[in-house]
């Protein structure tokens, strides 16, 4: 029996360190190392703005407003680079300019905070003025290297290790949003504990540090996931007829490629003849980049999965997340950090469940109605914020100017609030801050005099539906993925998936815009429907979509086989529905 045993146990020990020395695995700890950092370093950069500028929200404004501008504008062109280099160098090249983008950054900060006082009175000030730009711009530079990175590694190295097995495609998509949830909660907590006890400034040392060990480990794992998935050495560099099949789907003899595809293969046929790369001449070379960005834009429009992708752009026009801004609503409902710590906690755990059942349901009803379900799964929850609108406690009052405070203390001729943080005890003292407009809910020492307490009916019923609806939102939101990857043909994936980018950040700045233009609590009511009704319009979008896919057979759920699963094929593709 000892015997017997050995050998079974030799072999589940074989497979375990097979599994941990596997390209798959190797792509997930390099992904969670630069996830860490990613979110370390958003986290980071935003405090210490806010503490280089008398803690205000000037700057991390004009930092944010700069982030999303160039990844709407650049989303294409970063695309294009993607496809048009091989990808290692690529990989290699956008891990290195993050990163090192990142620890000159805290290197620069660390410098401002130092000697922040003699580069006030230096030049008159202007000094440390374009130090503030220095550290704008070089950050600026690493999310753009980090959209890269996440485009050549999220949407086309996962493809490849995946190869043409569908099933594992979903696993390591579900796999790496699992990561991503962690990491969004853990990294930023471990930062925020070293800068509370710490300093901003041993904050940016370490930010530096980990940023510079984890390149060099991030470095060598892609090296390694590269040699152990030969394929990945193999790109097209042109557009072939081949190309136009889905992963793992059956090529057919009288197929005709989609229109978009049909615009792409002449750019591309055309772009290799020698007489015209020597006819190039300045003016083509500058009108280059404007070219690319209009293709990308027009490839978008024309790829069979254009709806899916704007209906997974509509969702980020919302104010229904764990964003500064419900935050800052939440702030002035009552709630205090520990629960708000809880709650989005609590955002985290159904987040991980939806990438749970995105993986069960993509088994039992394939991944076009995965998307469909957890649609309808998200907008059912969603309700319950449309309800809480309209429940006790509820704010809402559109008769109200959103300017009423600003106008008046104008008219008055006081000052203008700040943001400056106050001392525990005078929050304690006077009450809750209002950070959507600066004011503060003062609360009265006597008993009789102190107003009624808010009813937390309205925005309890709020929060139940943001946390609900994760689930839907991150199962919808690897179904999307997914059809992103299996559909977008190989040497154009970089671009596809750049300009969905842009679209994702535009999205995301007009939501933005919308809270700039109602920024009192008393609008969140009708932030909240205008949001619900963009999250409506994405799925409708993705239903349309899935019509077109799907025809009669839209409501019939059935098994479809783990690897081919030839229902997320869609209209103008090889495969048969």
């Amino acid at each position: 029996m000892a015997r017997a045993a050995e050998p079974e146990g030799r072999r589940r020990g074989g497979s375990v360190i097979a599994y941990f020395t596997s390209a798959k695995f190797l792509l997930y700890l390099g992904h969670a190392l630069s996830t860490w950092g990613d979110r370390m370093w958003h986290f980071a950069v935003s405090v210490f703005l806010v503490e280089l500028y008398g803690n205000s929200l000037l700057l991390t404004a004009v930092y944010g407003l700069v982030v999303a501008g160039s990844v709407l504008l650049l989303g294409a062109l970063i695309g294009d680079w993607v496809d048009k280099n091989a990808r290692l160098k690529v990989a290699q090249t956008s891990l290195i300019v993050q990163n090192s983008s990142v620890i000159l950054c805290g290197v620069i900060l660390m410098i401002i905070f130092l000697f922040k006082t003699q580069l006030l009175t230096l030049y008159h000030g202007w000094l440390l003025t374009l130090c503030y730009i220095l550290v704008i711009t070089i950050a600026n530079i690493a999310n753009l290297a980090s959209t890269a990175t996440a485009i050549t590694i999220q949407r086309d190295w996962i493809v490849v290790v995946a190869g043409e097995d569908r099933s594992k495609l979903a696993d390591m998509n579900a796999t790496i949003r699992r990561i991503d949830q962690l990491t969004n909660i853990l990294a930023p907590m471990a930062v925020g504990q070293i800068m509370t006890f710490g300093s901003p400034m041993i904050g940016c040392g370490f930010i530096s540090g980990w940023n510079l060990m984890s390149m060099c480990v991030e470095y060598l794992l892609l090296w390694k996931v590269y040699q152990k998935t030969p394929t990945l050495a193999h790109k097209s560099a042109k557009v072939e007829a081949s190309e136009l099949k889905q992963l793992n789907a059956k090529k057919e003899s009288d197929m005709k490629p989609a229109e978009g595809v049909q615009l792409i293969i002449e750019k591309d046929v055309s772009g290799f003849e020698p007489q015209q790369e020597k006819e190039v001449g300045c003016a083509a070379r500058i009108a280059e980049p404007f070219i690319t960005f209009r293709d990308g834009w027009v490839a978008y429009y024309n790829q069979p999965v254009f709806l899916a992708g704007m209906g997974l752009a509509f969702l980020y026009m919302t104010v229904l997340g764990f964003d500064c801004i419900t935050t800052g609503y939440a702030y002035t409902q009552g709630l205090s950090g520990s629960v708000l710590s809880l709650l989005m906690g609590a955002s985290a755990v159904t987040g991980i469940m939806g990438t749970v059942a995105f993986t069960w349901l993509r088994r039992k009803c394939g991944l076009i109605r995965t998307g469909l379900i957890s649609g309808v799964a998200q907008l059912a929850c969603l309700i319950l914020c449309a309800i809480s609108v309209f429940m006790p406690g509820s704010p809402m009052d559109l008769t109200v100017s959103p300017f009423a405070d600003i106008s008046a203390r104008l008219f008055e001729n006081e000052p203008l609030p700040t943001i400056a943080s106050p001392e525990p005890e005078m929050i304690f003292a006077t009450g809750i801050p209002n950070l959507l407009n600066g004011s503060i809910a003062p609360v009265n020492s006597d008993p009789e005099m102190s107003p009624e307490p808010v009813p937390l009916i309205s925005v309890s019923l709020l929060f139940a539906g943001v946390i609900a609806a994760r689930v839907g939102l991150w199962s919808f939101d690897l179904t999307v993925t997914q059809l992103l990857q299996e559909n977008v043909i190989e040497s154009e994936r970089g671009i596809i998936n750049g300009v969905q980018n842009s679209m994702n950040y535009l999205l995301d700045l007009l939501h933005f815009i919308m809270v700039i233009l109602a920024p009192n609590p008393e609008a969140f009511g009708l932030l909240v429907l205008i949001s619900v009704s963009f999250v409506a319009m994405g799925h409708i979008m993705y239903f349309r979509f899935a019509q077109k896919s799907l025809g009669k057979q839209l409501f019939v759920c059935h098994t479809p086989d783990p690897k081919t699963a030839p229902d997320s094929s869609p209209p103008g593709n090889t495969s048969t529905v």
